[in-house]
């Protein structure tokens, strides 16, 4: 397992995907090339990408090396079984920019957790309906544009409405991150694709 953590810390998705092979064919169950492989991986990079050493090419191509994993292991994507918890993702309304929601995306699934991408300019109904077909443990917006705050806000009143108080909000993104969970009308306010990953965890070791 050590040479796939090696090689999707190297960003080296060709070779990491050799080697998620060559474990596939030698009977390791697609759990242990989760926990032991990608999760490892993605948790030495977490320890590296503190504020003052952050790396986005260094992240983006580690997080390609995983998604490459991910696909081979999973081509339909995690069911709701396998992963973690289930989490809807999307950038809202009124913003087009997805780099960090897209980041977001690749270390979550790095970590384990299935994860339903919306993409961006999504709808705030379109994502309260996905997280209730989903059955979402949380759902995360990002947002770099300032415009995309009063989006963010309507977000938990919509999910009330559908009596999915009980799903999380967790906010994202340079716009965001510069208000608090009060302002934006969130749970969490995350500062980096990291730090969201570890409130997830959080929650799931919460009794």
């Amino acid at each position: 397992m050590d040479k796939l953590v090696e090689t999707l810390l190297q960003g080296d998705h060709i070779g990491a995907l050799a080697e998620a092979r060559r474990l596939l064919a030698l009977s390791v169950v697609p759990e242990r090339i989760v926990t032991e492989g990608m999760e490892a991986a993605m948790s030495q990079l977490d320890d590296k990408c503190t504020v003052e050493s952050f790396n986005l090419l260094e992240i983006m191509l580690v997080g390609r090396a995983v998604s490459a994993v991910a696909n081979e292991l999973y081509p339909e994507g995690l069911s709701p079984e396998q992963g973690r918890a289930t989490c809807v993702i999307a950038t809202l309304l009124g913003d087009v920019h997805d780099l960090g929601k897209n980041i977001t995306r690749m270390v979550l699934i790095g970590k384990g957790y299935r994860i339903v991408d919306l993409g961006k300019d999504c709808p705030v109904d379109t994502l309260v309906n996905a997280a209730e077909r989903e059955r979402a443990l949380v759902v995360l917006v990002s947002g770099l544009l300032t415009s995309v705050i009063p989006q963010v806000a309507k977000v938990r009143p919509a999910l009330a409405e559908k009596g999915l108080a009980h799903i999380k909000v967790i906010a994202g993104g340079a716009a965001l991150k510069q208000s608090s969970p009060q302002a934006l009308n969130v749970d969490y306010v995350a500062e980096t694709a990291f730090d969201g990953a570890r409130y997830l965890d959080q929650l799931l070791e919460t009794p």
